[in-house]
């Protein structure tokens, strides 16, 4: 299962580690993913992974 959004799509970004003397690694930023359970419209219900962010915006919206 890949490390991205159903929703929004989002997935993993690619930055350096940069310690006090500067010198650089690279890292992974993972999203941060969860899994819930979504209630579609024909009664059924269905688990998706979808980033904090969307999770928020889908508790707004409803």
């Amino acid at each position: 299962m890949s490390r991205r959004c159903a929703i929004s799509g989002k997935g993993p970004m690619v930055g350096n580690n940069v310690s006090h003397a500067k010198n650089r690694t690279k890292k992974r930023f993972l999203p941060n993913l969860r899994t819930v359970r979504v209630t579609l419209e024909d009664g059924t219900t269905q688990k998706i992974r979808i980033s904090a962010k969307e999770l928020r915006t889908l508790k707004k919206h409803s």
